[in-house]
């Protein structure tokens, strides 16, 4: 049975046992982590994702991708040349599992990207309360 996931902003076709370089997930070698924002299982659609369903995979290594070099030159200006390169950090994840009922029992840890409705972002602190804005009849 294969399984179509979104993590990282980008989608993937999975099905059991298949190795996937996904954008960096915050777990070491050798965790179990749950995808649970899956879009499709087998011939179950979801709209906009399917009740229920998750993904497990294992934690290979953290990794980063190949160098990718950018080269900016202007014509006439030669002092405008530049190169620049960046290396992705990822994560290199074996599927394990797919399973299409039963993801809130399973207790694995989910991955980063997926978090409950109730849970505060990670990078952003809670919102202060404001303070009462003084009446014009008072002053």
């Amino acid at each position: 049975m294969f399984a179509v996931l979104k993590t990282g902003g980008k989608q993937y076709k999975v099905q059991a046992g298949d190795v996937l370089r996904v954008e960096k997930l915050n777990a070491s070698a050798g965790e179990t982590v749950q995808f649970n924002d899956i879009l499709m299982v087998g011939s179950a659609l979801g709209a906009p994702l399917v009740e229920g369903a998750c993904v497990q995979a294992e934690v290979i290594d953290q990794i980063k991708a190949d160098k990718v070099l950018t080269y900016v030159k202007r014509r006439r200006k030669h002092s405008s040349q530049r190169t620049r390169g960046h290396r992705q950090q990822l994560t290199l994840v074996r599927v394990t599992d797919v399973l299409d009922k039963g993801a809130d029992k399973t207790g694995v840890k989910t991955a980063v990207g997926a978090r409950s409705k109730d849970e505060a972002p990670a990078g952003k602190p809670e919102a202060k309360a404001k303070k009462p804005a003084k009446d014009a009849a008072e002053a």
